[in-house]
């Protein structure tokens, strides 16, 4: 049987030249079909590329399709748009997303391989499991998913060519891809062979015609080349975190709970999807964010620091829990070699959530801590790795005086400042929360503190040695840490840790750091109080001194009824004439001064004066003291000449006891200059300035702070008399070196910037002057808050300046607040306050007068 329909074959096909060139035209046509599709399967007739479902070529065991992202992502917009940008750019590249783990890399990576797809991208997903060969399959899978050709993978097979170029060739030739290659936590391992990724001649390179988008845990430019861009995730904004809560979460509580919630979570993805996925259970004890931040204090361990059973074996498993996923990068270092890299985590994890100086991190605390043995090079080589993956940061070095916790942020040690900047190292706190909870308790702990606390003693003592002003870096950064170390050390001796802090207030107070001295003053305060009882002489003296911070820090309410509360005890316990109660005296008639009530002020000290003239003699610097005290209390009460009558008498004394040239003295005679110039005798006044600060500068340096006093004074005086240009040339030289010798937010400097303010406006030069009040106005209500008495000063003065501009609306709104803000901190009848009153009803009128025009001001008509 035949399946023709006649037996008779037709005349051509017994023509075998006919047949065989339809034949090879059939094959040649088929062949031109099938590459075609292969084209149109890579690449779309615009030029980009088209998605192509991966999971039909699938066969080596698990899909190449990039993973879905089950929310939205929040608070990556800016990533997301760079990472866009170079999908759709003209070319390709290479670019690293890399950050500790938890960030959120690969939600970032896989949400950008989304986007990529629905504009038309082939978009394949490598997921590295540390194995090159594996690795080497999936990017052939991937070449071959984009067109290359099965010869060219069967000469790869056989040996004639090499795989890693045979596809790589072909990727620099395509167009439209994008290939992300997750998790590359072991960069080094990548190969083939030992070529390491910065080589660009393994796996990893940025020379294609696609985007070839990498995530790590790396984030060293060395690893990776200088041909790959990094990209350096942050955790997240608050209002970013607080909405991942939220989506999470949507009855748990307001945004501003979320918010809260996040911040304490350090913005980290993987702690907020943790924290959310708790509260979203309905069976889950805590069901609000208030509850949930406030359990993290008692219950850290069960929410965030629990173990998973699977977390050891599956690398999987343990990037998604909070307590293993850092367990993968210490594991990865320790392995390199960083032996050390752990055990100095767990005690930088053993020291408060803020900076630490990196001076404080040496081989004899590593050592005495954990007994290892540390040289330098292996701690250095252990923080060095820390730092590239991520788990430890280092934010800007400090200089001088400068960059501590609520003063405007760090600064810079200049050219010739004479101080270095200081480094400091900072854990993210969860990695610190978690690192802490790890610990085996009792031991090593126990070891491990008691040695942080001798360091930490060691390091303020180095601090108190250092001269003039080079210590107040490292000052700042030590204060946080304190106060725990007072906590440890009250069962071991609290003389000799309250001793400690005593030390390092005294260098922030020079330092102008009073706020961080506030907080070690009440902590001193609270010890001493639980341990030696509220009326033991150095209890009696810590709250003597906490009231001096506060009156620093322009708290004077505060500072007067503590300075009240002392004396009384001083006076009942010590008696009335022992120094200390003399002491307290004097400070609550200097607080009183400050808080404008000078005739109770000039009271105590009048009262002080004879006290200590009758009982440590007329001669004695405390009595010196009083005197001076009592001559400001007269020259604020506008008692100019018998102020000026006192210093006069007080210099006398002082030059003929301490001598002329002892810092008492100095003080005597520029007091004396001011009470002469507000007796309008500005020309013996500058000339005792001019003395005064030629003296400074000879004995105590050009770059001390009461030298600084001395120039200040002077071009104030210079004002004075009209020579407005000199005034703001020394004013102008005055803000220069205290910027660089105190740092930009002391209060000092900022004093000199206002005072410079004052005399361009004495120039004419108002808008110069209006700017510089401007900014010193936002840098005083930022650093001593919006009721210091200097930030009241400042708005006073912008205010002025605006005046003198013209812009009347504007200065009398300032004069207003000014106004109700001294009434209700300094009270009706304060000189101040009554300034404002004065001001505020100037601005008024002038602003009144500018609104009713002559008609002969009015523009005339062309």
């Amino acid at each position: 049987m035949t399946n023709y329909v006649t037996a008779e074959l037709p005349g051509w096909a017994e023509n075998t030249v006919v047949v065989w060139s339809v034949f090879g035209a059939l094959v040649v046509v088929s062949l031109g079909l099938f590459f075609w599709e292969r084209r149109l399967a890579a690449v779309a007739p615009d030029g980009g590329g088209r998605a192509v479902p991966l999971g039909r070529i699938a066969a080596g065991g698990h899909s190449m399709d990039p993973p879905a992202v089950s929310a939205r992502v929040r608070g990556r917009e800016a990533e997301l748009e760079r990472l866009g940008g170079l999908v759709r750019g003209v070319g390709g590249g290479m670019v690293v997303v890399c950050g500790v783990g938890g960030l959120g890399k690969t939600t970032l990576a896989a949400e950008a391989a989304a986007r990529a797809r629905a504009e038309g991208r082939v978009v394949v997903w490598v997921r590295w499991r540390d194995d090159p060969a594996q690795l080497g399959q999936d990017f052939a899978r991937a070449a071959h998913v984009l067109g290359l050709a099965e010869s060219r993978l069967e000469e790869a097979r056989t040996g004639r060519v090499s795989l890693v170029d045979a596809v790589w060739e072909h990727l620099a030739a395509v167009e439209g891809w994008v290939i992300v290659v997750d998790n590359v936590d072991t960069p080094g391992r990548v190969g083939p062979g030992s070529e390491p990724p910065a080589g660009y001649r393994g796996w990893l390179r940025p020379y294609g015609g696609g985007v070839l988008l990498v995530t790590s845990r790396d984030t060293s430019a060395q690893t990776w080349g200088p041909d790959a861009g990094l990209l350096h995730l942050q955790p997240l904004a608050g209002d970013a975190g607080g909405a991942v809560l939220l989506d999470a979460a949507p009855r748990a509580g307001t945004e501003a709970e979320a918010e809260a919630l996040a911040v304490r979570l350090g913005g980290l993805p993987l702690g907020l999807n943790a924290a959310g996925t708790y509260l979203s259970v309905p069976t889950s004890r805590l069901r609000t964010f208030a509850a949930y931040r406030r359990a993290l204090e008692a219950e850290f361990g069960d929410l965030l620091g629990a173990e998973h059973p699977g977390a050891g074996s599956d690398p999987d498993i343990a990037r998604r829990v909070v307590r293993h996923t850092w367990d993968l990068s210490l594991d990865q270092l320790h392995g390199d070699g960083y032996v050390l890299a752990r055990p100095v985590l767990q005690l930088l994890a053993l020291f408060e959530a803020a900076p630490v100086p990196r001076s404080l991190m040496t081989p004899e605390l590593v050592t005495g801590a954990t007994g290892l043995p540390a040289t330098a090079a292996a701690v250095d080589a252990a923080l060095a790795g820390l730092h590239q993956y991520g788990l430890l940061y280092t934010p800007e070095a400090t200089g001088p005086g400068n960059g501590g916790p609520g003063n405007g942020g760090p600064g810079n040690g200049g050219p010739g400042d004479g101080v270095l900047p200081v480094s400091r190292l900072q854990l993210h706190p969860l990695v610190r929360d978690v690192t802490a909870h790890t610990l085996t308790r009792p031991e090593p702990t126990d070891t491990w503190l008691t040695a942080v606390d001798e360091h930490l003693a060691r390091a303020v003592g180095a601090v108190t040695g250092m001269p003039g002003r080079a210590g107040w870096p490292i000052a700042r950064l030590l204060a946080p840490h304190l106060p725990a170390h007072l906590d440890r050390s009250t069962q071991r001796g609290l003389a000799t840790a309250v001793g400690t802090l005593d030390d390092l207030v005294g260098i922030l107070g020079a330092a102008g750091a009073a706020s961080e001295g506030l907080v070690l003053r009440r902590r001193i305060l609270a010890d001493r109080e639980r341990v030696l009882g509220p009326d033991h002489p150095d209890t009696l003296e810590s709250r003597n001194n906490l009231a001096n911070t506060l009156d620093d820090l322009g708290e004077r309410r505060q500072a007067a009824e503590l300075h009240r509360r002392n004396l009384a005890d001083r006076e009942r316990v010590l008696g009335p004439d022992h120094p200390d109660a003399l002491e307290s005296r004097n400070n609550l008639a200097n607080t009183l001064n400050g808080l404008g009530e000078h005739r109770q002020a000039a009271d105590l000290h009048r009262r002080n004066l004879t006290d200590r003239e009758r009982i440590l003699g007329p001669d004695h610097p405390h009595t010196f003291d009083s005197r001076n005290n009592l001559a400001a209390a007269l020259g604020s009460l506008g008692e100019h000449r018998q102020a000026a009558d006192v210093h006069r008498r007080n210099l006398t004394d002082c030059e003929r006891v301490l001598g002329p040239d002892h810092p008492s003295t100095l003080s005597s005679r520029n007091n004396l200059g001011a009470a002469l110039g507000s007796l309008g005798e500005y020309r013996q006044a500058a000339e005792l300035h001019r003395q005064t600060l030629t003296d400074r500068e000879r004995i105590l340096g050009p770059d001390h702070p009461h030298t600084f006093d001395s120039r200040n004074n002077l071009a104030a005086a210079l004002g004075s008399l009209g020579e407005h240009r000199q005034a703001a040339d020394l004013h102008r030289q005055n803000l220069t070196d205290r910027e660089r010798i105190l740092g930009p937010d002391h209060p000092d400097t900022l004093s000199s910037r206002n005072n410079l303010a004052n005399a361009l406006n004495g120039l004419g030069e108002h808008r110069q002057a209006a700017d510089l009040h401007r900014r010193n106005l936002a840098d005083r209500e930022r650093i001593l808050g919006p009721d210091h008495p200097s930030t009241l000063r400042s708005r006073n003065n912008l205010g002025a300046a605006l005046d003198n501009l013209g812009e009347y609306r504007q200065a009398a709104d300032l004069h207003r607040q000014n106004l109700t803000d001294r009434e209700r901190i300094l009270g009706p009848d304060h000189p101040h306050t009554l300034s404002s009153r004065n001001n505020l009803a100037g601005a008024r009128a002038r602003l009144a007068g500018a609104g009713r025009r002559r008609w002969w001001q009015l523009p005339r008509r062309s």
